[in-house]
């Protein structure tokens, strides 16, 4: 690591590595230790600013209600304190949504987008009542009783089958994490607005990427994103549930590799 630091706003970030900026955006209930595979595998060729969103991890905690457009503003907060101007922004989950609003209200800040295991629509009916009864459950009894659910909704059936150290790992984090600010964090993502009508807007080369296992956002969502995409890619990783970059890290590393190698030599070509 190169170099670890906290914004004013309370944003905790690392930066490792030298070369072209890569910001990247957690899931929803985790932190930058999502990242570690990517970071070891991409730090050689690229400079990695990885953040722990608002409500997350070591930023800080949080009671007061927040938009994924706030997020956006906390990670422009960190790239001015770096000096950056545009960076590749790579987000999974909430940290697609993030970067997907990010290249719509500060395009640029945006050099490319890389988006995994996301949603561009609004949170469907049938999760919003979903989490309000597990938000329910989880402040009066906390997170443990609903851990299983969890997992299953965060790591598809082949790791939950082959690589149970990696669940079970995050058992420990997820009942870790601070709940008042993760049921803040909730409101903000499931009220979201759709941008879906506007992805239209957005020129920049993406990579959308998706665990073919992924139960809590299914591959269907991730290729409509594509599909309004006007400069996209579409990738299925296979094996992998929602985390699909701690599921298969390699997998995810080449494509992503591949995709910013292909960038690079197009803009060389220009």
């Amino acid at each position: 690591m190169e170099t670890d630091a906290t914004t004013e706003a309370g944003i905790y970030f690392e930066v490792t590595g030298q070369g072209p900026p890569i910001v990247l955006g957690h899931s929803f209930l985790c932190d930058g230790a999502q990242w570690r595979e990517q970071v070891r595998g991409l730090a050689g060729d690229y400079r990695l600013i990885n953040l722990d969103l608002r409500g997350h991890g070591r930023s800080a905690p949080v009671t007061d209600p927040f938009t994924l457009y706030d997020a956006v503003d906390d990670v422009v907060d960190v790239l001015d304190q770096l000096g950056i101007e545009r960076a590749i922004w790579c987000g999974l989950s909430i940290g697609g949504m993030v970067a997907m609003r990010a290249a719509l209200t500060v395009p640029e800040r945006v050099e490319r987008l890389i988006i995994m295991d996301s949603d561009a629509g609004i949170e469907r009916l049938r999760k919003r009542i979903q989490y309000w009864f597990m938000a329910m459950g989880v402040k009066t009894f906390g997170l443990r009783p609903f851990l299983n659910e969890i997992l299953r909704l965060m790591f598809g059936e082949s790791t939950r089958r082959e690589q149970p150290d990696l669940v079970e790992e995050w058992r420990h984090r997820f009942a870790a994490v601070d709940v008042p600010s993760t049921l803040t964090a909730l409101v903000g993502l499931t009220g979201r607005d759709s941008i879906l009508d506007r992805l239209a807007d957005i020129r920049v080369p993406s990579l959308v990427l998706v665990g073919e296992e992924d139960a809590s956002l299914p591959v269907p969502i991730s290729r409509r994103i594509h599909d309004a995409l006007p400069n996209s890619q579409f990738i299925e990783i296979p094996k992998a549930g929602h985390l699909s970059a701690l599921e298969q890290p390699e997998l995810v590393n080449e494509a992503i590799r591949r995709f910013l190698i292909q960038g690079a030599e197009d803009s060389t070509l220009g």
